[in-house]
């Protein structure tokens, strides 16, 4: 499993918030972030960022992304 660093976490969350703003709904978000090979994982413990081919986390989200 590769191992991302704090600075390629912030681009992950960066890009996957821009693209949160731009959407009209959360369907459209989540479809959008499919064409990066970027998926959202809803836990207990909060809303992470998944990669399409792998299933594993990348990083988390904060609180404020679920609309």
């Amino acid at each position: 499993m590769e191992i991302l660093n704090r600075e390629a976490k912030a681009k992950i969350r960066n890009l996957v918030m821009r693209e949160r703003d731009m959407a009209i709904s959360e369907r459209e978000w989540k479809h959008r972030l499919r064409g990066y090979g970027y998926a959202i994982l809803d836990t207990e413990e909060g809303r992470f960022v998944t990669s399409v081919l792998r299933g594993a986390p990348l990083c988390s989200l904060p609180g404020q992304a679920a609309h």
